[in-house]
């Protein structure tokens, strides 16, 4: 079983944490907010879905090799 890459898991949260702060602001029921406010929420929400996928990706890595042994056997 191949190794998940995180560097791609981590673009791929940040691009989900974009679209969820994106639907967060366009969402009817949401209130106007300033030019500066939507940045911070935007750039925000990315790194934060960036960084939990990133891990969940290196943990499930660690996982990986332990239960298969892969690193006793030098794969």
């Amino acid at each position: 079983m191949r190794p998940w890459n995180t560097i791609r898991a981590m673009a791929y949260g940040g691009a989900l944490g974009l679209c969820a702060a994106v639907v967060k602001f366009f969402a009817p029921w949401s209130d106007a907010v300033s030019g500066a406010a939507m940045a911070k929420e935007l750039i925000g929400a990315s790194l934060a879905f960036a960084l939990l996928c990133g891990l969940v990706a290196a943990l499930r890595n660690v996982i990986q090799r332990r239960l298969t042994g892969s690193e006793l056997r030098g794969e």
